[in-house]
């Protein structure tokens, strides 16, 4: 029997401008570091945007924002999960004033999201440091970038103060320990001192920003986001235990912070054992306590971890561990593992007691578009269906668990250009866009089988969803 979900569950999608908005150079946008990265989150940058960087046109969502978000009421969204270009807001990231093209941009598109009764769910910085600050600063590695982030962010919460009541923060903010470029840090190989260095600055924008959120928005619900990867032992060894204790660590230290308003017990040893010595200044262990108000993460994968330096070379996801063997995996090697979820959700909530909602969560495939019968064209992504349904189900047994979840939102909700491989061909959508690896495509947008199965899912709260 399928769980209920509540009344007021947030049921949607998600995407980010960097993988959908294109239009890198139009009405004032200056460049972020996704401009001049066309091979996917950890290759080299360009000197400057190139032709093979799919990134640049996305899918043209800047211009097709409107028929994008009617799909989306059409499936019947109650969120919409997007980003805010920090380039569009400010293009250089240091600039004395904002840039009002882009301001308005974002007033149109909330404003299409109110007109179907979608409530818009706001990152404020999703893996997109602008260029200039990047370049000048090494990006979040130099405490300046902190009163850049300030800047932009009292800009963009007085203006947006009426149309937008949740906001992420950070996008995967523990991403920036495994690939530091996401951080804007430039420099080749940084020493773990700078990395977490990097992190400080980060934790300390982040709480900065709640703070002032709740200062200009009294209404407004703050969020962190993390990349939520739970860890199991790959052996009941108790060496295997305690790695895996640590690998979690490294995770939870960055919740720990945001929801505990401070760093960890556990984070002192660490930083002693690695030479760490983080650099603060006065104020920052106030501005810490300024916590969130609710935890949201992407899910898509688990992991194993073992003390064994032998098996530690097999790796079995794009977040590091090994592979799982009683674990099916997708066409990129991520591990499928929906009670993962699950487990990922009790442990949380059992850890911090604060809302949670998934933010990210689905399945890269490699779609193929077929005659629907009717003239059109489909997809017919059963095994996404499938993806989906197992995940949500977990969900549904979470909820019975006690843990209290606000929502749900697909990633790539519509396709876009992959953040890990810069490919189209690696889709997650429920709305196929006619756009391929090497950039041609109409951009003609076509209804997946999973569009529909989405829609009734939404319809029925999740009553449709099968065991």
């Amino acid at each position: 029997m399928i769980k209920s979900f509540p009344k007021d569950f947030l049921w949607g999608g998600a995407v980010a401008a960097n993988q959908c908005e294109g239009a890198y150079n139009e009405d004032g946008k200056g460049l972020s570091i996704q401009d001049v990265t066309p091979k996917g989150m950890i290759a080299p940058m360009t000197e400057k945007p190139t032709e093979d960087n799919l990134k640049l046109v996305g899918i043209d969502f800047y211009h097709r924002y409107k028929e994008d978000i009617k799909l989306f009421a059409e499936m019947g969204f109650k969120v919409f999960r997007l980003s805010i270009a920090w380039t569009r807001i400010f293009p250089n990231g240091d600039d004395a004033f904002p840039n009002e093209a882009g301001l308005k941009f974002y007033d149109d598109v909330f404003d299409e999201c109110h007109k179907y009764g979608i409530e818009p769910l706001v990152t404020i910085s999703h893996y997109e440091t602008p260029l200039n600050l990047a370049k000048k600063y090494n990006g979040w590695a130099d405490r300046r970038t902190i009163g850049f982030f300030e800047n932009y962010v009292r800009t963009i919460f007085n203006r947006y103060k009426g149309k937008v009541k949740y906001w992420l923060t950070f996008n995967e903010i523990n991403s920036i320990i495994h690939i530091p470029l996401l951080g804007g840090i430039v420099k080749e190989n940084p020493t773990k001192q700078e990395l977490y260095q990097a992190v400080h600055h980060e934790l300390v924008a982040s709480a900065m920003a709640t703070k002032i959120a709740h200062e200009i928005m009294p209404e407004a619900k703050v969020g962190c986001m993390v990349i939520a990867v739970p860890i199991y032992p790959l052996t009941p060894n108790p060496d295997d235990m305690i790695a895996t204790l640590d690998a979690d660590r490294s995770n939870m230290l960055f919740t720990d912070v945001h929801v505990r308003g401070k760093y960890p017990a556990y984070a002192e040893r660490f930083f002693r054992e690695n030479g760490i010595e983080i650099k603060t200044e006065p104020g920052d262990e106030e501005i810490l306590k300024n916590t969130v108000d609710f935890i949201s993460f992407s899910y898509y994968m688990s992991a194993c971890q073992t003390s064994d330096p032998e098996k530690l070379k097999v790796k079995g996801n794009i977040m590091g561990g090994i592979k799982n063997p009683y674990l099916k995996e997708s066409q990129w090697g991520w591990q499928i593992d929906p009670k993962g979820l699950r487990y990922v959700l009790n442990t949380m909530y059992d850890r911090y007691e604060k809302p949670l909602f998934i933010v990210e969560n689905g399945l890269g495939a490699k779609d193929v578009l077929t005659d629907d019968g009717k003239g059109s064209k489909t997809v017919n992504d059963d095994y996404r269906i499938e993806y989906l349904n197992d995940h949500l189900v977990q969900i549904g047994e979470a909820l019975e668990d006690g843990v209290e979840i606000m929502g749900y939102t697909t990633w790539g909700c519509i396709d876009l250009v992959s953040a890990s491989t810069a490919q189209m061909s690696k889709r997650y959508g429920f709305i196929y866009v006619d756009r391929n690896d090497d950039g041609s495509g109409t951009l003609t947008r076509y209804k997946k089988k999973s569009f529909y199965w989405y829609k009734e899912v939404i319809k029925t709260n999740g009553k449709s969803l099968k065991d």
